[in-house]
């Protein structure tokens, strides 16, 4: 009988679109947080959930969309947030990290920092 421990440290990509809500309302492409302030957090969902609609389609891939419409500046590096271990993220972020499988991505997760899908990459 064997068991299988849940992992300890993950990789994720993640696409993040703040808005008005968000803990900080600045990014590397809005360094002022005009377009952010003026974002509801319905419209920034709505936005994510057609950028997120777009890869799972094949219309685009999820690099190519994490670099050109992220809030993150981890965007120049297709949205790669790197290797991260347990209780170092947001909650509710590590938490759709740690329960995606290699290659899939969330469903919206909502965040201080605004709203995010995530890309597990190992």
């Amino acid at each position: 009988m064997s068991s299988t421990s849940p992992p300890s440290y993950v990789r994720v990509s993640y696409i993040l679109i703040k808005h008005r809500g968000s803990r900080y309302k600045q990014s590397w492409k809005d360094p002022h947080g005009e377009v952010i302030s003026n974002t509801t957090k319905d419209d920034a969902v709505a936005r994510l959930e057609d950028i997120r609609q777009h890869i799972v389609s094949g219309k685009a891939t999820f690099d190519y969309l994490a670099s050109t419409h992220s809030d993150c500046k981890s965007a120049k590096r297709n949205g790669d947030l790197g290797m991260f271990g347990r209780f170092v993220l947001d909650g509710q972020f590590e938490k759709a990290a740690f329960n995606l499988m290699v290659g899939e991505i969330s469903e919206i997760v909502h965040t201080e920092s605004g709203v995010h899908i995530i890309k597990k990459t190992a």
